[in-house]
């Protein structure tokens, strides 16, 4: 499966009524590290209405785009 194919599949797997699924396929999105995810971390971030679920969205959109800079300078 490609990196798109993978983003675009845990990226709908944020829609899920389950929080347990939505922090999973924020976790892999974080791993993947694809700056795609950014915007819809962010509307996780601000929408989402587990605590936890938006804290996850915030740190990983953090870390995708401190990957995403330093991957850019060097």
């Amino acid at each position: 499966m490609t990196t798109k194919r993978l983003v675009d599949y845990h990226i709908g797997r944020l829609q899920d009524k389950s929080p347990d699924v939505r922090l999973k396929a924020i976790n892999e999105l974080a791993l993947l590290a694809d700056s795609n995810a950014l915007d819809v971390l962010r509307s996780v971030y601000e929408n989402d209405p587990d605590p936890e679920v938006r804290k996850a969205a915030q740190e990983a959109g953090r870390a995708i785009f401190r990957k995403q800079r330093e991957e850019g300078v060097q």
